[in-house]
């Protein structure tokens, strides 16, 4: 049995017309190497078999890869490609490539404010696309549960074209005699020439360092990092459930955020490089959210609103919040899970 601290399973819950199987916990265990019988010259079933085969034929014949010991790939969140409000500069201390994250620590939580007032608190993933990626989950021929062992696989990661935290899933039908594991690169999926089927279930799974931490959930939602298939490397991923999401016209549904920096943005240093505004000798904020999990409309991917900061000490629920002047009422997406609601310590 592994001794690996990562969860290797899916995050797909029940959906209508999905025919996906709402999965609680890990489906993980160990996946073995093939049973593959030795042949009397030394060559193994596959080796010999190998031979005069094309490149699709020789990955589906492929031997499995051991996640525990595959090669881990390098994510980094912050370089210039991959971040937009957190980019690494000599001006401040976010971490280095691939060097694990504490999202628990500012500038990566925020306090702000419920519709009616009362304190939530956040992260921030930064800056989100509203068209998800494709996340694949494998299936075995008519079966409801993906297949025990396989991580999930994509094909990006921060940094690439086409990255977002927030995947749609993808369910890939594979034969019944499929090993865990034999598929751990979108490419190989896509030659392998299985079915693959687009749902409407969406999720929120930032791919991160290994390592990294972010202790808060609404609800029991695990915290654990997931193990995940990237081009046969291993990657780590978040999972954020305080909410069901689904892709609503190919995109990733939004509500809205009303927010105030120090300095207004169009005035030097302003926006985003300036910080939220706070109360005096607190982190409370005044960021006002217009949803929240369990509500009609509660996605975290938020649409900003920028109001003018001299509105601050106005502003103190949602109702303030809109009547506030807003400076920007499209400013950006971003990816913020509601992670606590109510008095806070």
């Amino acid at each position: 049995m592994s001794n690996s601290p990562y969860t290797r399973r899916s995050f797909v819950a029940a959906t209508a017309g999905t025919g996906l199987a709402g999965l609680a916990g890990c489906l993980g265990g160990d996946s073995s190497g093939s049973d593959t019988e030795e042949m009397t010259d030394g060559m193994s079933t596959t080796e010999g078999m190998t031979d005069g085969m094309s490149t699709t034929e020789e990955e589906m014949m492929a031997e499995p890869t051991d996640p525990d010991s595959a090669p881990v790939a390098a994510v980094d969140r912050f370089s210039e490609s991959a971040g937009t409000l957190h980019v690494r500069s000599d001006g401040n201390d976010l971490p280095g490539p691939d060097e694990p994250i504490d999202f628990d620590q500012a500038p990566f939580i925020t306090r702000g404010l419920a519709p009616d007032g009362e304190p939530v608190e956040y992260y921030n993933f930064d800056v989100q696309a509203t068209a998800p990626a494709p996340i694949y989950v494998l299936f075995h021929e008519g079966e409801d549960t993906p297949v025990e062992g396989q991580p999930n696989v994509v094909g990006v990661v921060p940094g690439d074209d086409g990255y977002n935290d927030f995947w749609q899933v993808h369910r890939v039908t594979v034969p019944e005699d499929y090993t865990a594991n034999t598929i751990t690169s979108a490419a190989g999926l896509m030659d392998s020439g299985y079915d693959v089927e687009a749902t409407d279930m969406l999720v929120n799974c930032p791919i991160v360092p290994e390592g990294s931490t972010a202790t808060k959930r609404a609800g029991d939602g695990d915290t654990g990092l997931v193990q995940g298939w990237y081009d046969g490397q291993v990657v780590h991923y978040f999972t954020f459930g305080e909410a069901s999401l689904t892709v609503t016209d190919g995109s990733v549904p939004l509500s809205p955020i009303f927010v105030a920096f120090n300095t207004n943005p169009g005035m030097d240093g302003g926006g985003p490089a300036s910080g939220f505004m706070t109360e005096m000798g607190s982190s409370q904020t005044h960021n006002v959210v217009a949803t929240l999990p369990g509500d009609d409309g509660y996605s975290p991917l938020w649409q900003v609103a920028v109001y003018d900061n001299a509105d601050f000490e106005s502003v103190s629920d949602l109702e303030s919040a809109s009547d506030a002047n807003i400076l920007n009422n499209n400013a950006a997406t971003v990816n913020c899970p509601i992670v606590s609601t109510g008095m806070m310590g």
